[in-house]
């Protein structure tokens, strides 16, 4: 082991097998020159981003780092298995380079003295197919995230590094992204299909994603306003870019009802990606001054189908004020290979996730009764499909994004996932009854909304905040034992249920569906029994996607695997199984399944005799109705 000094001080391992560095800690110097990185991304029949590289250097060691901790994905997320072909040289000639053994998103090289520039070239080799990952390269569109397409020199803060970048896009193509082009007109590429961007810091690059596609169309969400906010629309096929104007004008309310709410807006300009594609992958993910969205080809042209999908938009955009502009400090890192800890990500999510379905009532891009009817399908969880409750708390499902990072999970009722967001949502229902009850119902969780997130009008540097501050501003709307109430609630072994009565409504089960679940169980593609059977399957052919921990179906031996074939001696179709549940209310026989599993087909009984169970809210009749008053417009 010896000491060397690169821009900091690097502690080495050599071996035949291995070369491990002790990476650096970031330092807020700024680095010398631009670092400027150009994209081919004409290659859609491969689905291959090419990059190629400058980085002004000086003689000596130098580590280069791929982005692996990704904001919004609270993780350790980089793409570095589809980094390749990677080749790095000074003065046209090649130079060696060496995987860290220990990191192996580090790259270890030495620079020749006199050297004042490298180029670094490499392909990212995009998803073919979703079980390889997202696909984010289609024949009609594309989604360029420049953490993937993007080395940095290691010991540096991102925001410390300008960044020049530019995308060569195919022939025909419009694009949409926050940053600002360097020269040209906006959203079309020169006539070689290139597009270059101003300077910016490596953390802004990162934060500014690019759509590119044949069908775009750009709507102007926020006219007349000093700020622009604008919807661009990317489609598979043309047709599906039609929106009619009553449609614009609910996502122009979500951009007026949340001006209204927070009091401010932290950027200069926003920018709403949101592809309507059956080919790209899904997506919904924040930024500070854009946001990446997905959503069914037929989002405008079959309106009343798809209400299950219009909180994205709120909750994407509300992040620029939670998240993005007042961030966790835990979540605030220098740079994107310093570990990220989420343990306010039930602040961060959860209430994003509570505005989101607010806004969505608020702008009219949900009626209020599809509001009511969405959170009663997340008081139907919290109430009877969360037994992991039994042994794991809110709090501790912060550690998901690292711990499981989205991985079909076996049973999720007991392993539980990221429940700060939907728990945390619920967490927030009940700090705003209370508020409201406090205050006598003059104060809310919009006032400290307004003066949590919207501070410092215009500004977006990030101003993070922890625990403590959030209980102070809560108890600046109202006073109390702020941090006991967030921490009975998040730290308990039992789901935090009471501010639904609070807010003067109850869960409750009828034998159908509100029109809201069925247009949810449409968009999956399955029938959901979990209240009932404790089982939802797949409609078309049967297959079991979810069996509740310790329901009705897994007591009698059905694990989440295999299908259904048949239903008390009838072939299987949802509506036998609805039959079947019918039938069973109030009599003496078990239900009969015939399950394939594999190779091996079995009869399952099920002892279940309480019919159908769909949820729904109900009023509870002499309290306040504070639930109708949240989910109103603000005029």
């Amino acid at each position: 082991m010896f000491r060397i000094a690169a821009f900091a001080s690097l502690c080495l391992v050599c071996t035949h097998a291995s070369f491990a560095v002790e990476i650096a800690s970031p330092s807020a110097d700024a680095w010398p020159g631009v670092v400027r990185v150009d994209v081919d991304a004409t290659d859609i029949d491969h689905r291959i981003f090419r990059v190629r590289e400058q980085i002004s250097v000086v003689g000596g060691p130098l580590t280069l780092l791929y982005p692996q901790w990704l904001p919004g994905k609270h993780a350790p997320r980089g793409q570095i298995d589809k980094l390749a072909g990677l080749h790095i040289s000074a003065d046209g000639k090649a130079l060696e380079w060496k995987r860290d053994a220990l990191d192996v998103y580090a790259f270890h090289l030495d620079v020749p003295a006199g050297a004042s520039k490298l180029l670094v070239e490499f392909d990212f080799l995009s998803s073919q197919d979703p079980a390889q990952g997202r696909v984010v390269m289609t024949p009609a569109m594309l989604n360029l995230q420049w953490d993937t397409v993007v080395l940095y020199p290691a010991g540096m803060v991102a925001h410390a590094i300008t960044v020049e970048a530019s995308v060569k896009l195919p022939s025909g193509w419009n694009y949409a992204t926050a940053l600002d082009a360097a020269s040209g007109l906006a959203n079309t590429p020169g006539a070689d299909g290139q597009v270059g961007f101003k300077p910016v810091p490596l953390d802004t690059l990162v934060d500014s994603p690019l759509y590119a596609g044949r069908y775009y169309k750009r709507t102007d969400l926020a006219p007349g306003a000093s700020v622009p906010v604008r919807l661009n629309l990317f489609a598979d096929e043309a047709k599906n870019l039609e929106a009619s104007p009553g449609q614009l004008r609910l996502h122009r309310n979500l951009v007026e009802q949340a001006r209204r709410l927070y009091g401010s807006q932290h950027y200069d300009h926003y920018d709403f990606l949101l592809a309507l594609s059956d080919e790209l992958g899904g997506i919904g993910l924040e930024h500070h001054r854009s946001s990446e969205n997905s959503a069914d080809p037929a989002y405008f042209t079959d309106w009343d189908k798809q209400a299950p999908g219009r909180d994205l938009l709120p909750h994407e955009y509300t992040h620029s004020w939670n998240g993005k502009f007042r961030r966790p400090a835990d979540l605030a890192t220098p740079n994107f290979n310093v570990p990220m800890q989420g343990s306010l990500l039930w602040v961060y999510e959860g209430q994003t996730q509570y505005w989101g379905y607010v806004l969505a009532a608020r702008s009219g891009l949900w009626s209020v009764e599809q509001a009511r009817d969405a959170l009663a399908l997340v008081a139907q969880t919290y109430t009877h499909n969360r037994p992991g409750f039994a042994w794991r708390d809110v709090q501790d499902t912060t550690n998901d994004p690292i711990l499981s990072a989205r991985r079909p999970q076996p049973y999720r009722s007991f392993q539980m996932n990221e429940d700060y967001y939907s728990a945390g949502q619920l967490v927030w229902l009940a700090v705003d009854a209370k508020l409201r009850e406090l205050s006598h119902e003059r104060r809310s969780l919009d006032d400290f909304a307004r003066a949590f997130f919207g501070v410092d009008d215009g500004s977006y540097a990030v101003r993070t905040y922890t625990f403590d501050d959030v209980a102070h501003a809560l108890n600046a709307v109202a006073p109390h034992d702020w941090a006991a109430f967030l921490r009975t609630r998040v730290d308990a072994l039992a789901a935090p249920l009471d501010g639904l009565a609070a807010s003067g409504w109850r869960l409750a089960y009828t034998d159908k569906p509100s029109a809201y679940q069925r247009s949810v169980e449409a968009e999956r593609k399955v029938v959901d029994f979990s209240s009932s059977l404790g089982i939802t399957v797949a409609t078309k052919d049967g297959k079991i996607s979810d069996v509740r921990w310790n329901g009705p179906a897994f007591k009698a031996g059905l694990g989440a695997s295999g299908s259904l074939v048949a239903v008390n001696s009838r072939s299987f179709t949802p509506d036998r199984l609805k039959d079947a549940i019918v039938a069973a209310k109030g009599g003496h026989a078990p239900i009969e399944l015939l399950v394939k599993d594999g190779d091996l087909y079995r009869t399952v009984h099920v002892d279940y005799r309480e019919g159908l169970k769909y949820p729904h809210l109900e009023r509870i009749a002499g309290t306040p109705d504070r639930l109708s008053s949240i989910l109103e417009p603000r005029r």
